[in-house]
């Protein structure tokens, strides 16, 4: 029999332990979660394992390897992008050709899953679900059986007056191939909420089998804490690393541990810990190994990972301390504070209740900390993304923060500053503006609230009413759980990174400027944003002539102000706007929206349509398809604006990013024109966009506004498809084909400088470009590989003269960078 191990958890309840790490691999009994999963599964004799893997998936890989050390066989399926619980299943399709076993990789169990096997089969059914009963199931999905164990009803995390049963689903699960024949290989399909409901829908055979022992979805700090003190009071039967002490000991326990130590057992000590005088270790305490704890210190019901330092007369008591911690003399941390790796607290600290502090923060002598400080995550990074400020949508970015950056905003400006404010429109974003403008407010500065917009129109907005600035909040277009707030300067501009270290070192020193009762800063609601970004829009375009061509498009966008631009544009250009009906995409992101291409390019060559546009909500993102049905992606999609840039001003100046394909370098010559290559930052291409010298040649279209409005670009290509009576296809027929692929490389923080460096040194050989990250040449093409500024991990950029050469020079470029890790 074979079996599935799901381990693609990033464990995000889980932070700030999880911030560097996937959640199958934080650490319970000094042990990564999944390796007990493993020694389960060969309990059973369960010896061919696939592991699905999705979020940061090299840890995993590295750790366990090939399964030898353990006496299995690993088989490893990575995803892309998120498929679900059952997705990523199906994505080991090709492993799964007989009865298997699913898992999950960070719950912790001793349940004796040989039952249900032999229950499975003797009901022969086609998938059965391990049961457990618990005490509150309100956090889990309860299953409703019938006296033959058969489902007959589920309830996904119901509120009390719902719980109708304390049998719950673990995640684990007993299936037959035939069970993953329901959805499509590549579709985002999740088991409880999509799969099994859709079988019980079916009348397929599912049953659910009530299994006794020992299990525990470790979902959140609480239940990880928890989880070790079932370790030590000996509820589960599993085998932790390190010296179990049970009962008392006084003086001279072992090794490195001083006379006078007492340790009031259950308390696991890992290897090579060093005790000093004086130290008490009090009952569900666990060390890691090489912890160093100097005399005097108390710990109590505390869970401490490797190569920690406690400093003298420290006290912790009921706390989580990860990695790398250092941890001076006289600090107290108390009740479920959580530290993350790589963390310096100065002596006499303070870490009060519940406060997570994020991986390689530092914490001031004599400070008393009583909020997380949840920007410890970006120590080694930047409070700053691509884009601005990212964050889960209330969690990482909440009321609080929002307040606290509105008044690190208004700090770094002056008084009586003005500042434009706008939003999505969506009610977190809303939310959250009114605490970024209270912020703001009290600092002195005026604000201009311009409601719900999209980025293009605030940039816009902003530049015309003369405001020094304006900040725009969202949701991203593909993760909807993720917000940004976006900054600008006065021409509309993305801040640039100086000013970014002046908000994000106010941010940091809380040295926020605040002003008297009368000096607090007003707000002027102003809502003709829209009018006069169509207006100005119109005014560049012949629609006279567009009107007589008859235009007829397909758009799917989202969003009520996409939506609202639409109908109004479509009023005044007089064009046939065909609405893809993607009402089921409003809660979805930009991704599901491409996915509709496909039928949208149906559609455009069955009917005889001029192109389509695919849109985000925001604004800043377009995907067109012509009349061809063909796809142009952002990659060509930059081309293409090359193309009809050089051809409306020829002679003139295209400014594009260094990950932009060559072939624009080419069209520019037939043109007589210029291209400059920029850094990737947005506003490193905005600001060169902008300078006089390039913006006076680019009529009658503005690169600015092409590249960064996609409702802009979108009608300036009909201006000129109309003006030159061709259609999209015959521009894209005059691009040269192009061979350009991106992958990505994981790489910890603290090593990119050494590896970028290792890098340059050892590619001597070939010319190197240095604009942004290490571009080199080869002689069939090119590689640029790129630190991500969010993420642990390099982008691999690379062009071939075939889409051969492109994959190979990419997939060099991983491995070179693997094994420059493991040197």
């Amino acid at each position: 029999m074979k079996a599935i191990i799901m381990a693609g958890g990033e464990g995000s309840r889980l932070r700030p332990l999880t911030c560097d790490r996937p959640k199958p691999m934080v650490p319970v009994g000094n042990r990564p979660v999944m390796e007990y999963a493993i020694e389960l599964l060969k309990k059973l004799n369960i010896t061919e394992i696939g592991v699905t893997l999705q979020y940061l998936p090299q840890h995993i890989t590295d750790y366990f390897g090939d399964g030898k050390q353990w006496g299995v066989n690993l088989h490893y399926f990575i995803e892309d992008v998120p498929l679900g619980t059952a997705g990523s299943v199906k994505n080991a399709g090709s492993f799964l050709d007989e009865t298997f076993l699913v898992v999950s990789g960070d719950a912790l169990t001793d349940l004796n899953l040989q039952e249900a096997i032999v229950f499975h089969r003797q009901k022969k059914s086609l998938a059965t679900i391990v049961l457990t009963a618990v005490t509150n199931p309100l956090e889990y999905g309860v299953v409703i059986t019938n006296p033959d164990g058969s489902i007959e009803r589920f309830l996904e995390k119901p509120g009390w007056g719902e719980v109708f049963s304390d049998w719950v689903n673990t995640g684990i699960y007993v299936l037959e191939p035939e069970a993953l024949d329901y959805f499509e290989m590549g579709q985002k399909f999740d088991f409880s909420k999509d799969l099994f409901p859709l079988l019980l829908k079916n009348k397929e055979s599912m049953f659910g089998c009530l299994l006794e022992g020992y299990w525990c979805d470790i979902g959140n700090l609480e239940q990880y804490l928890q989880s070790h003190k079932d370790i030590l009071a000996g509820k589960v039967d599993v085998n932790p690393k390190g010296t179990l002490i049970k009962g008392t000991l006084n003086g001279e326990v072992a090794a490195n541990k001083a006379n006078s130590v007492r340790i009031n057992g259950p308390v696991l000590i890992g290897d090579n810990c060093r005790l000093g005088a004086g130290v008490r270790l009090e009952p569900f305490t666990i060390l890691g190994d090489n912890v160093i704890i100097e005399d005097e210190v108390t710990i109590k019901r505390t869970v401490i990972w490797n190569n920690v330092y406690i400093g003298k007369k420290t006290s912790l008591s009921g706390a989580l301390i990860g990695n790398r911690v250092t941890i001076k003399d006289n600090v107290t941390i108390l009740q479920d504070a959580a530290i993350g790796d790589g963390t310096n607290i100065n002596s006499r600290s303070t870490i009060k209740p519940g406060v997570k502090i994020w991986p390689f923060k530092t914490v001031n002598t004599g400070a008393i900390v009583s909020e997380s400080l949840v920007w410890g995550e970006k120590a080694n990074r930047n409070l700053f993304g691509i884009e601005g400020i990212p964050g889960l949508t209330n969690w990482d970015i909440t009321p609080e923060l929002a307040a606290k950056l509105g008044a690190s905003y208004g700090s770094v400006l002056k008084k009586e500053h003005q500042v434009a404010v706008s939003c999505d429109g969506k009610l977190v974003t809303k939310m959250l503006k009114g605490s970024f403008v209270s912020g703001l407010m009290s600092t002195g500065v005026k604000v201009s609230d311009l409601g719900d917009l999209t980025m293009p129109i605030h940039r816009f907005a902003v530049r015309g009413i003369g405001a020094q600035g304006g900040v725009h909040i969202k949701i991203d277009h593909n993760s909807l759980d993720k917000c940004w707030l976006q900054f600008v300067d006065c021409k509309g501009i993305n801040i640039n990174r100086d000013v970014e270290r002046k908000i994000e070192g106010t941010y940091i020193r809380e040295d926020f400027r605040r002003v008297q009762e009368g000096e607090i800063g007003e707000t002027v609601l102003m809502q003709h944003s829209i009018s006069s970004y169509l207006d100005n829009l119109m005014n560049s375009i012949d629609f006279d002539k567009i009107g007589q061509r008859d235009l007829k498009l397909l758009v799917n966008t989202r969003g009520a102000v996409m939506k609202n631009l639409f109908q109004e544009l479509s009023s005044r250009l007089k064009c046939d706007f065909q609405y893809v009906n993607n009402d089921h995409l409003e809660d979805k992101s930009f991704k599901k929206q491409i996915l509709m291409s496909d039928e949208m390019s149906k559609e455009i060559t069955d009917t005889g349509m001029d192109f389509g546009i695919i849109l985000d909500a925001n604004g800043e993102r377009i995907i067109l398809i012509d009349n061809h049905g063909r796809r142009i992606d952002e990659h060509l999609f930059t081309v293409l604006m090359a193309l009809v840039l050089f051809k409306a001003n020829k002679g003139g100046t295209v400014v594009v990013p260094v990950t932009a394909s060559e072939t624009i370098e080419k069209i520019g010559e037939e043109y007589n024109g210029k291209v400059i290559r920029t850094k990737t930052a947005p506003w490193a291409v905005m600001s060169e966009l902008l300078r006089e010298e390039i913006a006076k040649l680019q009529k009658p279209y503005s690169q600015f506004f092409m590249q960064n409005d996609s409702l802009y670009a979108a009608v300036m290509l009909m201006d000129f498809i109309v003006k030159e009576n061709i259609s999209l296809a015959d521009l894209i027929n005059e691009i040269p084909d192009f061979h350009l692929e991106v992958k990505t490389a994981n790489c910890p923080w603290e090593q990119k400088g050494r590896i970028m460096r290792a890098l340059i040194s050892e590619v001597t050989e070939y010319p190197v470009e240095l604009i942004d990250g290490v571009k080199i040449r080869h002689e069939k093409g090119w590689a640029l590989v790129l630190p991500h500024c969010e993420e642990p991990q390099y982008n691999i950029y690379t062009e071939g003269l075939s889409q051969e050469i492109a994959e190979e020079l990419g997939v060099f470029y991983q491995d070179k960078i693997q094994r420059m890790l493991q040197t």
